[in-house]
């Protein structure tokens, strides 16, 4: 019989979502990860530089710690699923704004929502149409005569 070794929970959890991606996403304290200083994310095993790379992902993936002036504070880990990398990297960052919120409702949670952080985005693909060429919106050319 095999014994599991009981794990501490030290993260704060929460999911985010955009288009069909969704975003996992555990907030540990920065304390708490040995050998970290400053925000480390990993998104699925990779540095978040990696995954998303570019200035404007960083500004984004950054947003909800700027916002709450936590930028040193906490570590993230996430898994992501689905979509394209632009709708994984919103579903990061909704995540990251729930799991602050959650973290702290009364300090956190107002300055996020005034940012539109804790909103989820509802726009998705539209599905294609029957006898539309294969476009969602196209319509046949109809003949002139």
């Amino acid at each position: 019989m095999a014994i599991k070794a009981s794990v501490k929970k030290n993260y704060t959890y929460a999911i985010g979502r955009r288009k069909t991606a969704t975003a996992r996403v555990r907030i540990y304290q920065s304390s708490s990860v040995p050998g970290t200083d400053g925000v480390q994310l990993v998104v699925n095993d990779k540095p978040a530089e990696v995954y998303f790379p570019g200035e404007t992902a960083k500004m984004l993936y950054q947003r909800p710690f700027i916002i709450t002036d936590t930028l040193t504070k906490f570590s993230v880990t996430a898994r992501v699923l689905g979509s394209g990398k632009a709708g994984q990297l919103d579903a990061v960052v909704h995540g990251i704004a729930r799991a602050l919120s959650e973290l702290n409702r009364e300090t956190y949670r107002s300055a996020l929502k005034a940012a539109g952080l804790l909103t989820r985005d509802p726009r998705t693909r539209e599905r294609r149409k029957i006898g539309t060429g294969g476009k969602a919106r196209r319509a046949k050319q109809s003949p002139k005569r």
